[in-house]
């Protein structure tokens, strides 16, 4: 399943604070489509499914479906604060090819 960084963990911690909801999970999903076949996307979800893959960064807990979770497999999650602009970034080693956007891999 997908890693977070200290600094992705500590973000994600922030927002789900500014949620108002303690039990959030961060919900980390692959889904067909994008320029390359495949996109992400992320949101926060308080429901889980039985087969859903759970994993915690402290206090943050991560899910993911297995399809998803199969292919977030050694993926890293990063936020990243700069000039050029702030925002999460996933390193997956399973992507093959990635499109110009950024969001979209095969």
């Amino acid at each position: 399943m997908i890693t977070l960084t200290d600094i992705a963990a500590e973000k994600v911690k922030e927002l789900i604070e500014d949620e108002g909801e303690a039990d959030l999970a961060l919900r980390v999903a692959v889904r067909p489509g994008g320029c390359s076949g495949y996109s992400y996307e992320m949101f926060f979800d308080s429901e889980t499914e039985a087969e859903d893959m759970s994993q915690f960064f402290g206090e943050i807990r991560v899910v993911s479906d297995p399809m998803s979770a199969q292919l977030l497999d050694g993926a890293t999650l990063d936020f990243k604060d700069g000039l050029m602009g702030s925002g999460f970034a996933i390193d997956n080693p399973n992507a093959q090819r990635t499109c110009g956007c950024g969001s979209s891999f095969s």
